[in-house]
């Protein structure tokens, strides 16, 4: 590309052993009712001076699992540490966006917001609610954070060049290749065939398939956005043309990309996807796509799979532990391996490397409601130190709840082990430590160094990681893109102002509409893509990709430089 972000640098393992956290003063119109107080040396706790009292407010998304945040053991250490009160206002799942809104609008709003990224355009650029960080972001006032990110500040930089939010990581090495594609071996072995490599042997393979099981399914899926990586067009996509990834602008299935001159397109009404539609559509024709992968849930494709005659001999997921239990169901478990991407006609095969999701931007703000932003900043230092993390996601004791350094054994990567996990995750509610609220502070080489029994059984329950990890340094990873496979790339997040933003999102939801909707209609052959390709195009132009691509282009020169 003639115009490329900054390489985002691998990131390095924090060693600072720093502690501290919690949020800012009561906030909303008015002003808080804390006022300034005196602060320790910066890199010292508590980080309030003795005789201060400092609390804060902190809007944040809860999870089923953590009883409550107010009495949560991780919460009184923090408040011990730091000498800092929070006090948690909180959303769930599938309401935390509207109550956070309500309150930003509402004019009484909390100090900090920790976990869920507000509308950055609209409340920090163009009405200031949210605090310029630019200023606090140093190695004296976080050192930890500034360690980190240093080389990466501009990816949380808005329209108007200024850090309004902090960025965090978590950097899955499986996540990164996380289109996988599941195949039956047994399968495989009773009609005597080899692993598919291409998309003619593979479509051989569904006929040899449906054959020998004609009431079986050869390729299951969900509805988009039903699984993680569970629909199949995206993984069978990638042996035309590069897949690209849900917009992490707009969360939309746009199908934007951009190509080696830098500018954006949209890969939809690329000849090559009418290829890969063609090609799809011959396998619907066999009878191996299944009608219900358009519509169907991720729970009801998990109840097929598991059906007593194991009728499903390829599914997409990202984790086969998605549909499979490794303990109630060993045995069909065992049965899967993943398939590597198909190298298609013209020799392409690819598998879609998320390069930009280690990273993202919008994990921590200061409201112009807290009287204290820097004490905050401090507070939220903690996490991103080796400790910070591992104390939040598990407890803060170590010796019960983690050790570091332990002796001889080993990571993910075979290298020696950074940490040792005592205390794992919980799917049962507890309230000892937070897990994944909050911030996750995991880099490359600190997920890869959890000490894992290098002899583990990968089909084990506890051989998952093992298990993914193999799948993807063997199958997935050696196909990701790059200058030499494709002529296409993805997209980083492209900060937007506020009129582009409200410009831009209905055309893309229209868009997106037409994708979808012409997509299956295309594989089921309820219309012909050779006869109606033209018009599939001209009703992309009419919703107005035009503009949604203009747009993109001005926003991606902006943040990348021209």
């Amino acid at each position: 590309m003639k115009k490329k972000m900054k390489q985002i640098t691998a990131l390095t393992l924090s060693t600072v052993m720093a502690l501290g956290m919690t949020a800012c003063g009561a906030g909303g119109e008015g002003g808080a009712t804390d006022e300034k107080v005196a602060l320790t040396e910066n890199g010292t706790y508590p980080i309030v001076a003795e005789g201060e009292g400092l609390t804060l407010t902190c809007f944040t998304m809860t999870m089923p699992n953590v009883e409550d945040l107010a009495t949560n053991d991780f919460t009184k250490y923090m408040e011990e540490k730091t000498g800092i009160k929070v006090e948690f206002e909180t959303g769930t799942r599938d309401d935390w966006e509207d109550k956070l809104n309500m309150s930003l609008q509402s004019g009484d709003y909390p100090d900090i917001i920790m976990g869920v990224s507000p509308n950055m355009a609209k409340y920090g650029v163009k009405e200031g609610i949210l605090m310029k960080l630019d200023d606090y972001v140093n190695e004296d006032i976080m050192p930890n954070y500034y360690n980190m990110f240093k080389d990466d500040l501009d990816l949380s930089r808005e329209s108007d060049g200024n850090i309004y939010s902090l960025l965090a990581t978590n950097d899955c090495y499986h996540c990164s290749y996380g289109r996988k594609m599941w195949i039956n071996t047994e399968y495989l072995d009773k009609m005597g065939c080899e692993m598919p490599q291409t998309t003619q042997e593979f479509y051989d393979v569904c006929q040899k398939f449906l054959e020998m099981k004609p009431d079986g399914i050869a390729i299951g899926g969900t509805a988009p956005g039903a699984g993680w990586y569970s629909t199949f067009q995206d993984w069978m996509m990638g042996s035309f043309l590069l897949a690209p990834q849900k917009s992490r602008t707009l969360n939309v299935n746009d199908m934007t990309v951009i190509n080696k001159e830098g500018n954006i397109v949209c890969a939809a009404t690329d000849d090559r996807y009418k290829s890969f539609l063609e090609y799809a559509n011959s396998l619907y024709e066999l009878g191996a796509i299944y009608d219900g992968d358009f519509t169907q849930t991720q729970e009801q494709l998990k109840t097929i799979v598991n059906q007593e005659d194991a009728p499903v001999l390829c599914f997409p997921e990202g984790t086969i532990s998605d549909y499979i239990d490794s303990t109630s169901n060993p045995d069909l478990y065992k049965q899967y391996t993943t398939l590597a991407p198909l190298e298609g006609p013209d020799g392409t095969r690819l598998s879609t490397y998320f390069k930009y999701d280690a990273i993202s931007s919008g994990n921590f703000c200061v409201t112009d409601a807290c009287e204290n932003p820097e004490a905050a900043l401090r507070w939220v230092d903690f996490f991103y130190s080796e400790i910070g993390d591992l104390s939040s996601q598990y407890g803060a004791d170590e010796g019960k709840d983690w050790a570091l350094n332990p002796e001889g054994k080993v990571g993910l990567n075979g290298e020696p082990a950074l940490y040792e996990v005592l205390n794992g995750y919980s799917a049962e509610t507890q309230n000892h430590d937070w897990q994944d609220i909050g911030i996750r502070v995991a880099p490359a080489d600190y997920r890869l160094g959890q000490s894992v029994d290098p002899n583990v059984d990968p089909y084990a329950p506890d051989g998952l990681e093992k298990l993914l990890y193999d799948a993807t340094a063997e199958n997935y990873e050696p196909y990701g893109q790059n200058e030499s496979n494709s002529d296409l790339d993805i997209l980083p997040e492209l900060k937007l102002t506020d009129e582009e933003s409200t410009n831009i999102s209905t055309i893309a939801v229209e868009v997106e509409k037409i994708i979808n909707e012409s997509s299956v209609a295309f594989i089921t052959g309820a219309k012909d893509v050779n006869a109606e390709w033209d018009s599939f195009k001209n009703s992309l132009e009419k919703a107005g990709l035009p503009t949604l691509l203009e747009t993109y282009q001005t926003a991606y020169d902006r943040t990348m430089g021209a």
